[in-house]
Order: structure tokens, then C-alpha cells, then sequence
């Protein structure tokens, strides 16, 4: 009997070809490309791309006007009687101060980085690459909470809804977990354009408020004793109004969830309509809608909070706000069922579960948006994470966790929330007043001094006063300073220029050079530059690595520009100095830069880099810390590490001599 070869079996071929279709589908899209700052724009495009403010007014609003859903709710929780005053308090920092730092951000900052990209053009290097993961962590704070949060207060809404079935009661847990699911199923699919839902969504939802808050407001004028049995009640508690103001500034930090939808404002700026004549490096009309769409947000939200504030106090008995009342997380909407009838009150309800939704919608797309722009750029995420779906996933396991341990509580985050709202304010209120001081605009600068100051103590008092946000926080940072750290290290010897180019006289040196197709390259550190120093390295090479005598040779020489940069376009430029013919170059590292450059010179000339170290002195481990973290360090070894993993085939890898 012959034995006739093994076919492979179907089923492994076919689960292979799942695989790979599977790999292909979770990669398809990237996040950021069409909106990415480094990607220009056309000067001046004949149909102006994007949309109208008050559109993208209602994109930011899904994150912003959103939290009417459970503020009202939170205020009185943490200020109890006293919830309008400290709400006016709220307002009046917002206009005065919040929204000034945040007119100026979209000024500084058009294509939606904020003050995060602002601090790290004004703190550059290790410095403001750090500060950027800290903050990405205090961000990914604020988004993340605002996804899980706001599916927790729209389960809220779905079970104490009276049409809602029996069996609902008890279970905000697995609610919670669906509307993730159902949020994570949509960016899989592909989130792309949710303009026109977003502005159906606001405006019905505040529509719907209008009416509610009018409804409580006609109700309190037709009983005029409820103010003043609210003020006799506060007057015998805290005593004159001065006390009142004093004891509402202590608790105004629990509020600060009312200051939510600025971040997310300036991260939709890409998405507002250039006008003619605006260029990328200045779109004027951008940054004009920008400040529209922040003024007027901020005066809407400013408004009904305020009127819900009065609402809610003066109508909602207390004990319903306590956990597990029935108006906890959901005051307005406790309202529109009890004034209004149940009819409306569910229709309420199918709204406010709509934008809250949607609010974790937004803050999932804004994730998107912030680690692509960053983390990658870095060398400090692997490149899956620039792509949209593979990202969402990560994104979504944590939100399922979060709420998990949080228990689909809207009061247990409301903590966690704040914190982050509060520090990605007072970051930005810190990055105007760096960029008012260097451009001498002194008056400015002192303001915004005043402004972080009064940020900084409101997010300083609400750490103390709940720890728990900053812990969570911590958390984010941790995992954001690990993880970026370790995948830093992991890609360290992948090639790390973007480009290279190589100038007209890089071009004739080289061909000079030339001899049986190869080219003899003598790396040299661009310290001593005097003529002594390059005959001696040219006679070190000759011995030490057996350089044919007679053999042309050229000198190698990388400047570390940011060393913190995980890689950027290198410009190879061809002078004389002394001469000696030198290649010179300005990299991240020069290890990697050398790689980059040798690998360009063989495919692009079809010469083959021969390059000549010597050996470096000193302790290994200091100098593999040194190449990583300043790009220097043990030059030779790491050189050719990053030529085998770039080029496998050992006949058409550059040679590395070492002596």
C-alpha cells in the first residue's frame, strides 16, 4: 500500500481564513486620519468641509446638556437646601472663568487637541511627555466615567419608569452592561455620522426640559409660601446670607460634574466649518465657531441649571434623592412623571435615556480620538491602537469593570467624574496662563493665574473631600505610565524614522564613495569636531575593524534632537568638514537613525552600508537606560539588533563592524 501525502484538513484552512479576515476587519479603520493635525488641508476648499457650530454645539452637548440628567439630583445631595445658591456659584465660575480658559484653548489649539497638546509645546522633551500621560490618565478618567455613568443614570431612567416590567427592579447591573454592549456594538459596526441624530437628540431633550422646568416653575408661583419657607429654613440654619455663600463655596467642588462639556467642546472643534480663506495653520472661521459654540453653550447650560437647581430643590422631597429613592439620578424626571402624567413622562424618559446613551457615545469617540494622537507617536502603544475597533474593545472591558465594581451607581461615580473634569480644567486654565506669560501679554497672564488658582483649590478640595475619584484616577495613570512605558521598551529597536531623505550632496558623497557596491560609513558622536579627532577615528577604524586602507570612506553623524520622540522624518545632509566627507542627521536615537539611514542608502542607491563602531565604555545597563530614555547608550550592538529584526535576509542586511 502507498501511503499518498497528508492533505491539510479543511477545517484548519478555513479557521485560518476566519482569522485573517477577522485580523482585517478589526484593523479596517484607524481613528483620526481625516481629522489629524499633521494631515494639511486644502487652503481654501471650494465647498467649506464639516458643519455648522450650533451642529457640532449638539455633538458636544451629547456629553454637556447630558448631565441635566443627574446633576440636579447630585446638588442637592451635596448642598441640600442650600443646592440653588451653590449652583449660582457654579454659573458664575463657568462664565467667568471656565469659559474665558476654554475661548482661549480653541484659539491656541484648532484641531481639537486642547490643553494637553498645549502643554506639551510648552513643557517639551521627557517633561511634557510625562505630563501628557498623566494627564491622559485624569482624561481617560473623565471620558471613561461619563461612558459608564451615563448608561448607569439611563438604566435609572428605564427602571423606575412605570411601564417598565417588574423584573427590571434590582437589575441596574446587566442593564447597565447591555446599553455598553449595544454602545460597543455601534463603534464596531463603524461610528462615522451622528451630526443629525446629535441635533435631534439636544434639542428635543432640552425641549423636553423647558417644559418640565416651566411646568415646576408655574407650580412654585402658584404656591408663593415655597420660597419662603425654603429661605426661613435657611436663614435658621446658616444665619445671614454671607454664611450661606461661605458654607455653598465649600461644597461647591461636589458640583463641579456642571463643568463637564468643555474638554469635549474643543475636541469637536475639527468637526465645525472652515469658511473661505481659512488655512490649516489658521482656520480664523473654525476658531470663531469654536467660541461661538462655547459661549453659547455654556449660557444654555448655565440657565437650566439654575432652574433646575430651584426645581428640584424646592419640589422634590429629600428623601427621594437619597439612594434608592425614586428621583435619585433622575430629579427632572421624577418631575415630568408627577406634574405632567406618565404618558409624557415616559416620553421624558425615552429622551433622556436617548442622549444619555449617546453621551457615552461621544465620550467613546473622544477615547478614539486621544490615544491615537498620542500614545502611538510616542512608541508608547502598539500600532493596533491607532485602529478604531481593536480600541473600543480595551475601552469597552474597562467601562464593563468600572461598572461592575461600581455597581451601575450614578452617586458612586460621581467622584471619579469630577476629578477628572476638574483636573483637565485646571490643566488648561495652567496652559493659557503659560501662553499668555511667554507671550508677554501680562494682564492676561495674571487672570488666568487667578483662574488656575481658584481650579486648582476646587479640585484640591474635592480630593480630599472624595478620595475616591482620585484613586481612580491614580488607577488610569498607573496603568496609562506602565503600559506606555512597557510597549516603549518593546518597540525600541523597531526602525524609527517616519522618512528619510537624503539632500543632492548626501546624494555625491555617497556615489564618490562608492566602491564594489558598498559604501564604508565611520560612525561618529558630533561632539569633538576638530580635524585631530576625525584622523584618529579614520586610523581607530583602519585598525581596530580591519578598514581596508586605501578604501574611501565617510563619517556618520547623528545629533539627538527630542530624545523623547519616538521617531520623526530625518533629512540626510552631505558636508565637508575638514575633509573628510560626513553624512549628518537629527534623530530621536542614534542607534535607530543609523538603521534608517543604511537600509534608505540600500534600497534607494542600491549601495550597501558597510558601518564601523566602536565599542562603548561604561556599564550595560547604564547605557541600555541611556538609549532609552535619551537615545544614546550602546550604539553598535542595538544598531544591528534593529537591522536583523528589519531585514531577516543576512545577504541584504547592512554589515556592522565593531572594533
Amino acid at each position: 500500500m502507498i501511503n499518498s501525502p497528508v492533505a491539510p484538513r479543511r477545517g484548519a484552512g478555513t479557521a485560518a481564513s476566519l482569522r485573517a479576515r477577522a485580523g482585517r476587519w478589526l484593523m479596517d479603520e484607524e481613528v483620526g486620519r481625516e481629522e489629524h493635525p499633521e494631515v494639511p488641508a486644502p487652503q481654501a476648499p471650494a465647498t467649506p468641509p464639516g458643519h455648522h457650530w450650533w451642529q457640532v454645539m449638539c455633538l458636544s452637548g451629547l456629553d454637556y446638556f447630558s448631565t441635566l440628567g443627574y446633576q440636579p439630583a447630585i446638588a442637592v445631595l451635596a448642598a441640600g437646601a442650600l443646592a440653588p445658591i451653590a449652583t449660582i456659584i457654579l454659573v458664575i465660575v463657568t462664565l467667568c472663568a471656565a469659559l474665558p480658559v476654554y475661548r482661549r484653548v480653541a484659539e491656541e489649539s484648532p484641531h481639537g487637541q486642547g490643553s494637553i497638546a498645549m502643554l506639551e509645546r510648552l513643557l517639551p522633551h521627557w517633561k511634557g511627555k510625562v505630563l501628557v500621560l498623566v494627564l491622559l490618565g485624569f482624561a481617560a478618567t473623565d471620558f471613561m466615567i461619563t461612558i459608564t455613568l451615563s448608561a448607569a443614570d439611563a438604566t435609572a431612567h428605564v427602571i423606575e419608569n412605570p411601564l417598565a416590567p417588574h423584573w427590571f427592579e434590582g437589575q441596574n447591573v446587566a442593564i447597565t452592561l447591555v446599553l455598553l454592549a449595544l454602545l460597543t456594538a455601534l463603534f464596531l459596526r463603524g461610528f462615522h455620522e451622528v451630526m443629525g441624530l446629535a441635533v435631534f437628540l439636544v434639542f428635543t431633550y432640552l425641549a423636553l426640559n423647558l417644559v418640565v422646568i416651566a411646568s415646576s416653575l408655574a407650580r412654585i408661583a402658584a404656591q408663593p409660601y415655597i420660597p419662603g419657607d425654603w429661605w426661613a429654613g435657611l436663614t435658621a440654619s446658616h444665619g445671614s446670607p454671607l454664611a450661606m455663600v461661605a458654607v455653598a463655596l465649600l461644597v461647591f467642588p461636589k458640583l463641579a460634574l456642571g463643568l463637564s462639556g468643555f474638554e469635549t467642546g474643543v475636541a469637536v472643534m475639527p468637526q465645525i466649518r472652515h469658511r473661505p480663506g481659512d488655512t490649516e495653520a489658521r482656520p480664523a472661521g473654525r476658531i470663531r465657531g469654536a467660541k461661538r459654540l462655547l459661549t453659547t453653550a455654556a449660557l444654555t447650560m448655565s440657565a437650566f441649571l439654575i432652574a433646575s437647581s430651584v426645581a428640584v430643590t424646592w419640589l422634590v422631597p429629600e428623601d427621594e434623592l437619597q439612594p434608592g429613592g425614586e428621583a435619585n439620578g433622575r430629579a427632572l424626571a421624577y418631575l415630568a412623571h408627577e406634574q405632567l402624567g406618565e404618558v409624557f413622562g415616559t416620553v421624558y424618559d425615552a429622551s433622556t435615556i436617548g442622549i444619555l446613551w449617546f453621551a457615552g457615545a461621544s465620550a467613546m469617540a473622544g477615547m478614539l480620538n486621544l490615544i491615537p494622537r498620542y500614545l502611538p507617536r510616542f512608541g508608547m502603544a502598539p500600532e493596533w491602537a491607532r485602529a478604531n475597533r481593536p480600541l473600543a474593545l480595551v475601552l469597552a472591558s474597562i467601562a464593563v469593570v468600572v461598572t461592575v465594581l461600581f455597581e451601575a451607581s450614578v452617586d458612586a461615580q460621581g467622584a471619579a467624574y469630577a476629578t477628572g473634569v476638574l483636573v483637565l480644567i485646571t490643566s488648561a486654565a495652567v496652559a493659557v496662563t503659560l501662553s499668555a506669560r511667554r507671550k508677554r501679554q501680562w494682564g492676561l497672564a495674571v487672570g488666568f493665574a487667578l483662574t488656575s488658582v481658584v481650579f486648582l483649590y476646587t479640585t484640591v478640595a474635592n480630593s480630599f473631600e472624595r478620595p475616591d475619584g482620585l484613586r481612580i484616577a491614580g488607577f488610569f495613570i498607573l496603568a496609562i505610565v506602565l503600559v506606555s512605558f512597557a510597549s516603549r521598551f518593546h518597540r525600541s529597536t523597531e526602525l524609527r524614522a517616519t522618512t528619510v531623505r537624503l539632500d543632492p550632496a548626501a546624494v555625491a558623497l555617497l556615489r564618490g564613495a562608492e566602491e564594489d557596491g558598498l559604501v564604508r560609513l565611520i560612525a561618529h558622536e558630533p561632539l569633538r569636531l576638530s580635524a585631530e579627532r576625525y584622523r584618529h577615528k579614520l586610523e581607530h577604524a583602519r585598525l581596530a575593524s580591519h578598514l581596508p586602507q586605501q578604501s574611501p570612506t565617510l563619517f556618520i553623524e547623528i545629533r539627538v534632537g527630542d530624545f523623547s520622540d519616538f521617531a520623526q522624518d530625518v533629512v540626510v545632509r552631505g558636508i565637508e568638514r575638514h575633509g573628510y566627507g560626513v553624512l549628518e542627521a537629527t534623530a530621536p536615537a542614534v542607534p535607530t537613525a543609523i538603521a534608517a539611514i543604511c537600509l534608505h542608502i540600500r534600497d534607494e542607491l542600491g549601495i550597501m552600508p558597510h558601518v564601523y563602531f566602536r565599542w562603548t565604555e561604561g556599564s550595560p545597563l547604564r547605557n541600555l537606560l541611556q538609549f532609552l530614555f535619551l537615545g544614546q547608550g550602546e550604539i553598535a550592538p542595538v544598531t544591528r539588533e534593529v537591522l536583523r529584526e528589519a531585514e531577516p535576509n543576512l545577504q541584504r542586511r547592512p554589515w556592522v563592524h565593531v572594533g
